[in-house]
C-alpha cells in the first residue's frame, strides 16, 4: 500500500538549550564525583525522559530540601531557587551544587540591583512556576508583584508607583510580554526595564522558528513536557502566528493520529528541555505512516555555552 506524501518541516534552533545542557551535565559529575545517590530539589529539567535517564545513573529526585540527607551532595534545578534553600543548606553543612540557569541568575541579580536602589519589583511571570517562585525568593515577601496578563496590570497597587522596576521569566511567549511590558510603561511611565531582555536567547529563536513555518503548514507538533513552560508556549505562538491545530506531546506515543487527520504537512520542533533523540523518535513514527519529505527551516545558528560550577570542573577533565 502507497503511503500519503507528508512534508515535515523541522524547526530550528529547537531542543537542549545552553542551560539545559549545563544542568543535567552538572547532575552527571556530581554523580561521577561523589557516586550515587545525588539528590536534585524539582526536577533538573522539566522533560520526564531526561529525569528518568539520571535515576537510572543514581539521581534521587525531591521536592523539598528537607526530604535529602545532609551527608550527601544536593543539585539545585536549572530553575532557580529562593535565597532561603541555600541558606538552609549551608545551616545543615550540606554540600550542594547550584545548576540555576546563568540567564536566570542574571534575572535574579537585576532584582537584587534594582531593590539595593529602593525600587519594588514587577515581575511577568507563571504564578507557582519554579523558577518566578526562585526569583520572586531572592527579595524580602512584598518587594515583588506578580503579573501573568495584560489585565493584571490594572489591578496591581505598587507602594510607590514612581520607584518601580520590571523583571521577567525567561521562557514566556516574546509577543505576550510585549504587550505586558507596554501596559506597564504605560500606566508607569517611570518603570526601570532591563538593560538587556530577560526572555532567554533559546525562547526567543524557538519561537521565531515555529513563526516562520506555522502560515505553511498543516498541524505543529511541539515536543516538550506538560510542565514546560517554554514548550507550551511554542504550541501558543504556533497558533498566533496561523497554524489551525497544534499539539504538545512528550513522546511519540502521545500524538493523536486521528485529530492530524488527512494532513499533507506538518511542523516539528521541542521545548528547551527535550532531548534530539525525541524529536528523531517522532520523525521515525512519521515516516512509519507517511511517505516523508524532511525540510529543515533554520533561523538561527545558537553558540552559547555555559561551563559547570568550579567544584565539578575536575571531574569534567
Amino acid at each position: 500500500m502507497t503511503k500519503p506524501l507528508l512534508t515535515l518541516y523541522l524547526a530550528a534552533p529547537r531542543g537542549f538549550c545552553a542551560g539545559v545542557d549545563r544542568a543535567i551535565k552538572i547532575v552527571e559529575l556530581a554523580l561521577e564525583k561523589w557516586g550515587a545517590p545525588v539528590y536534585v530539589r524539582h526536577e533538573i529539567v522539566h522533560n520526564r525522559y531526561v529525569v528518568d535517564e539520571l535515576r537510572g545513573k543514581g539521581a534521587v529526585f525531591v521536592e523539598e530540601l528537607d526530604e535529602c540527607p545532609a551527608d550527601r551532595p544536593v543539585i539545585f534545578s536549572a530553575h532557580g531557587v529562593p535565597r532561603a534553600i541555600p541558606a538552609e543548606a549551608e545551616r545543615r553543612n550540606m554540600v550542594y551544587v547550584d545548576a540555576t540557569c546563568p540567564l536566570v541568575s542574571k534575572v535574579h541579580i537585576e532584582a537584587e540591583r534594582h531593590y539595593a536602589n529602593g525600587l519594588q519589583m514587577v515581575m511577568i511571570g507563571h504564578a507557582g512556576h519554579p523558577e518566578t517562585l526562585g526569583t520572586m525568593g531572592q527579595l524580602p515577601e512584598g518587594e515583588v508583584i506578580l503579573v501573568e496578563t495584560v489585565d493584571d496590570v490594572a489591578s496591581i497597587a505598587p507602594r510607590d508607583p514612581t520607584r518601580l522596576a520590571f523583571i521577567t521569566q525567561t521562557t514566556l511567549s516574546v509577543d505576550d510580554t510585549a504587550d505586558i511590558v507596554a501596559a506597564l510603561q504605560a500606566r508607569f511611565p517611570s518603570i526601570v526595564g532591563p538593560h538587556k531582555e530577560d526572555i532567554c536567547y533559546a525562547t526567543t529563536n524557538r519561537q521565531e522558528a515555529v513563526k516562520r513555518i506555522a502560515p505553511v503548514i498543516d498541524a505543529l507538533l511541539v515536543i516538550g513536557a506538560p510542565n514546560s513552560s517554554n514548550s507550551k508556549r511554542l504550541v501558543e505562538v504556533g497558533r498566533a502566528a496561523g497554524c489551525g491545530y497544534a499539539q504538545l506531546v512528550q513522546r511519540a506515543d502521545e500524538i493523536d493520529w486521528r485529530a492530524l487527520g488527512d494532513i499533507r504537512s506538518i511542523g516539528l520542533t521541542a521545548g528547551a528541555s527535550a532531548p534530539e533523540v525525541l524529536v528523531n523518535e517522532v520523525i521515525d513514527a512519521f515516516r512509519d505512516r507517511f511517505d516523508v519529505t524532511v525540510e529543515m527551516v533554520e533561523t538561527a545558528i545558537e553558540t552559547v555555552n555555559f561551563k559547570v560550577p568550579r567544584v565539578l570542573r575536575k571531574a569534567s577533565a
